[in-house]
């Protein structure tokens, strides 16, 4: 008995300490910011929303906080210029109405591809 009573209070414990981090919205003028967040609190994504879709320049982050890409929607759209960083490369992609148009792949100062 005083083991399942033991037992009983651990899976409570981890219940409360597993709460999912919720989205942040804060209105700004005719738009709204979103920020959104990973398990471990850290920011997943940033950036804004207009009539319910995503609008502006967004940038996105992972778990340790470090920048993985960045990019304009345009009416929940992607549009123009986005940048993705994976390990040593920066990806360049460029987007018309949701399209990828052309892909460049940089290596410190160099294009190591194009696409």
């Amino acid at each position: 008995m005083k083991n399942i009573t033991i037992i009983v209070a651990l899976m409570i414990s981890m219940v409360t300490f597993a709460q999912e981090v919720k989205p942040k919205f804060e209105k700004e003028g005719k738009m709204v910011k979103a920020t959104y967040f990973h398990d471990n609190g850290e920011i997943a994504q940033t950036g804004y929303l207009k009539d319910n879709k995503l609008h502006g320049q967004w940038f996105m982050y992972d778990t340790n906080g470090k920048k993985i890409a960045t990019g304009k929607y345009v009416d929940g759209t992607r549009e123009g210029k986005w940048l993705f960083w994976r390990g040593d490369v920066l990806r360049e992609v460029d987007f018309v109405d949701n399209r990828i148009t052309n892909v460049k792949n940089w290596n410190q100062s160099e294009v190591v591809s194009i696409h």
